[in-house]
């Protein structure tokens, strides 16, 4: 059974995102978009928006936000009469785009100062990435002897023996058809070959397009479907959907593409809290439709061999029980938090009797493991762990229910799963890779029962950099891990400059893949360090718990813990440390900053989430209620009020020594109003201000206040270029943030 979002059958080698139960990021293509994680290549692939993702991207299955999905639209003070309110609207809207206006012209005014520093490192990251990853093969999927793959936004097709002779037929083109803005998320090909469905996005919007294309030796545009989230074929000519509106996912509908062509809704959901999408179970017998808030689940079940039958519900949902499920041999094989201890279960239950009471155990993870993905095949079921910060694998067979567990290579950070159409293939394919090597292909052999390293890509071997695995202990005693990156050529570690890194909500785990931005690091003698706090997800389901709602203050506690441990160990010192978050990671970063600015120097945040409080105020906001499962409500508990007032932001910026702050947010993302980003920046600007004018000495450092809003570009997906171009910005502004403090010292002591 996949435990990926969607459970794509091609997926995008580069894409940014790893997830926990990769299932669950039904909603975010982009598994998690922390800093520097955002470049694109230049030549695309195809991959499983679903979530396979946001970002695209890991939660549990149900938490399918993984970041802020708020609208950016604003709102004016509400007065009885139509009038004023007409006249208050345009007012705060004036207001608004004075904010706007004022903050681009400061950019423009500060910008040139960072600009070769900027075009060096765009070119240093350009050419790291022609050495490692430009020339990696797209992915490619077989069904019988067709070949299918994705490049520079075609989709090609090749028989299987001719696949490397340059036999190609072209059997989509972006460009050709009119969607030279888009980029392809996703294709499912129908079972007969006949139809091939395409997700397509354009970097702007939040909504996707699925175009059907009619195959053969003349491919043809059958049908465009707007507003579209996840899509399956349920038999040769019969294709189901879910559309999407205003940043939810409710409807499904089912197409036929037979003499009788029409289409009907067939399932909606009622609850607000609850975002649906669908997915075929590997052996393709049935169609499921998920709907999942962030702690309960409910699966309906379509039986492709009748796929008119209305769905069959498999389990009423049960609050705070969250499940998923796949097919074999007429049973139901069900992915589950049900029971004690509430962590992941694999369960079993007949087709026809699938209720909970007839849920049998299959396997039981252990306390603090973390369930990463999960593939499941006609023998086996593989599953890929993170305990401890190490990654393993571990197969169950069903012929001798016996449970194999390899430890996977102890530089390994991050995995991938690469497609398997066919349930019934005999090895199952997967690539390791870390933030500073990029990926290696591995195989694990069901009939030899063992792992295999693949040929040796042509690319360069990272061998000079050393990855360390810390534990730090937090405010209440708790163990908190740290994964650390240095050049094993370096010495002196506390002169170095440290880039530290911090989510800590929705459950979900940091992006451990390659990133050529880190690699350029470690070469210039940078440490990384990620630290794994509670909100995340990287120890299982109840390190998720101890981080959201009233605990949120131990993220803070942990992050706090884990720098001054760093420092403890001469990883770096406060004057060379620079920390790094993006989305809800900016919740811990921005309170950091607030309650100890003296632990670092500069800050860089990517569409930070740093005005928890008055967005949770405003339940218009599409996502608000959804989002109360992880900050709490403000309006329905006085305590929860306060106890979100206590660590936002926001509203705990005061009058003192602050870091530089460098914030690239979006005007046309939808999942963190920029009204928030333009309030937080002004106060916090005011703040550090006045705290230089009060204790105005000659040659006394004043931190830098940057807000960059970029036109283009959105909270998940951005160009090539465009990206490339941000994470450019970021280094070069810490790079001459951790120059100037060198120059700072001859002349005046640190800020106090």
């Amino acid at each position: 059974m996949k435990v990926r979002t969607s459970y794509a059958e091609l997926r995008n080698l580069l894409q940014g995102l790893s997830f926990c139960v990769k299932y669950c990021c039904k909603r975010n293509h982009l598994q998690t978009i922390h800093l520097y994680s955002k470049i694109r290549p230049k030549k695309s692939h195809i991959l499983d928006c679903s979530g396979n993702t946001c970002t695209h991207r890991t939660v549990p299955p149900g938490s399918i936000l993984l970041w802020r999905f708020f609208s950016c639209k604003q709102e004016g003070t509400k007065i009885p009469s139509k009038r004023k309110q007409n006249t208050a609207i345009t007012t705060s809207e004036l207001l608004y785009k004075n904010l706007l206006k004022s903050e681009q012209e400061n950019w423009n005014d500060i910008s040139a100062r960072y600009k070769d520093m900027t075009e060096r490192i765009k070119e240093k990251l350009e050419e790291l990435h022609n050495k490692y990853m430009f020339n990696s093969e797209s992915p490619r999927i077989r069904f019988g002897e067709n070949v299918y793959f994705e490049e520079n936004g075609c989709i090609f097709l090749s028989k299987a023996h001719d696949v490397d002779e340059g036999n190609i037929d072209i059997l989509f083109s972006t460009e050709d058809l009119g969607f030279s803005d888009a980029f392809i998320q996703r294709i499912r090909i129908s079972p007969d070959q006949r139809y091939m469905a395409i997700g397509l996005k354009s970097e702007n919007s939040e909504e996707a397009i699925c175009v059907i294309m009619k195959l053969g030796h003349f491919p043809v545009m059958e049908k465009v479907i707007p507003s579209v989230f996840s899509f399956e074929w349920a038999t040769n000519d019969v294709l189901y959907y879910t559309s999407q509106k205003n940043l939810k996912c409710q409807n499904v509908f089912m197409t036929t593409f037979t003499n009788q062509k029409h289409t009907k809704l067939v399932y909606t959901e009622q609850d607000a809290r609850f975002f649906v999408d669908i997915y075929c179970t590997k052996d393709r017998r049935f169609l499921t439709i998920n709907s999942n808030s962030k702690t309960t689940s409910e699966v309906w079940l379509v039986d492709c061999r009748q796929p008119f039958k209305l769905p069959a519900l498999v389990q009423a949902r049960t609050k705070g029980v969250i499940y998923h499920v796949e097919h074999r041999n007429d049973e139901l094989y069900i992915l589950t938090t049900y029971g004690e201890p509430a962590e992941y279960k694999l369960m079993k239950a007949p087709v026809a009797s699938s209720g909970m009471e007839n849920w049998q155990l299959v396997y039981a993870l252990e306390k603090k493991t973390k369930l990463v993905d999960l593939e499941m095949f006609s023998d086996h079921c593989v599953m890929f762990l993170k305990i401890a910060g190490h990654l393993y694998l571990n197969v169950v067979s069903f012929v001798s229910h016996s449970v194999q567990s390899i430890k996977l290579p102890t530089w390994a950070c991050e995995f991938e799963l690469e497609s398997h159409p066919e349930h019934t293939t005999s090895t199952c394919y997967f690539q390791l890779t870390s933030p500073v090597h990029p990926p290696k292909r591995f195989a694990y052999s069901f009939k030899g029962n063992n792992l295999i390293e693949q040929a040796v890509q042509e690319v360069p071997i990272i061998t000079n950099c050393h990855t360390t695995r810390l534990l730090a202990k937090s405010k209440d005693e708790t163990s908190v891990p740290i994964t650390v990156f240095h050049n094993m050529n370096s010495k002196e570690l506390h002169r170095k400059p440290l880039l530290v890194h911090v989510y800590g909500a929705y459950g979900i785990d940091f992006n451990m893949g390659f990133k050529e931005e880190k690699l350029m690091l470690i070469e210039e003698g940078w440490v990384l360090a990620y630290c794994h706090v509670r909100g995340g997800g990287e120890l299982g389901l109840s390190w998720h718990k101890d981080g959201c709602q009233r605990n949120k203050l131990k993220g803070l506690h942990d992050l706090k813990a884990c720098i001054m441990l760093l420092h403890e160990l001469g990883f770096s010192q406060p004057k060379y440390t620079a920390l790094a978050a993006a989305s809800a990671g900016g919740v811990l970063a921005g309170a950091l900053c607030n309650t100890d600015p003296e632990l670092i120097r500069a800050m860089v945040l990517q569409a930070p989430f740093v005005d928890v409080l008055n967005t949770m105020m405003k339940t218009h906001l599409p996502l608000t209620i959804e989002e109360q499962e992880e900050w709490g409500n403000p309006l329905a508990d006085e305590k929860c009020m306060k106890y979100i007032k206590s660590y936002c932001p926001y509203q705990n910026i005061k009058t003192q020594c602050y870091p530089s702050v460098f914030i690239t947010a979006y005007e046309n993302d939808q999942r963190i109003p920029l009204t928030g980003v333009l309030r937080y920046v002004q106060k916090l600007r005011k703040a550090a201000l006045d705290h230089a004018s009060r204790t105005s000495k000659k040659g006394n450092w004043s931190p830098n206040i940057i807000l960059d809003i970029r036109a283009n570009g959105s909270h998940c997906d951005s160009s090539w270029e465009d990206s490339l171009q941000e994470v450019a910005r970021h280094l070069a502004f810490l790079n001459k943030e951790l120059e100037e403090v060198c120059h700072f010292q001859h002349h005046s002591k640190s800020c106090k």
